[in-house]
């Protein structure tokens, strides 16, 4: 199963690179989702069609992991359920100890 590693900038200005990384993925996919820390509504819209796209032509696709910021976007926008983050692992960042 490959995988298809999101940037942390899902910004509507990344939108044309994120949809061009999606595009050249094929087979059975893991996403991850780790790394994202910013996202706008566009590149949701962009995973949103994919994942449609993916699902109707009969294509596995799963999360390996999802980011604290992905997931409440996703949530904001009631798009869990398309993204399929339902089952999503969701990756914490680690807490920097200050003392």
């Amino acid at each position: 199963m490959g995988v298809v590693t999101l940037e942390p900038d899902l910004g509507i200005e990344r939108c044309e690179a994120l949809k061009a990384t999606l595009a050249a993925a094929a087979g059975p996919l893991r996403v991850d989702g780790a790394a994202v820390e910013r996202v706008h509504a566009a590149g949701l819209q962009v995973l949103v069609a994919w994942r449609l796209a993916r699902d109707a032509a009969g294509q596995d696709t799963a999360w390996s992991a999802c980011s604290p910021a992905l997931r409440a976007a996703a949530r904001t926008l009631g798009l869990e359920a398309a993204l399929g983050l339902a089952d999503a692992p969701e990756h914490r960042q680690p807490v920097e100890n200050a003392a």
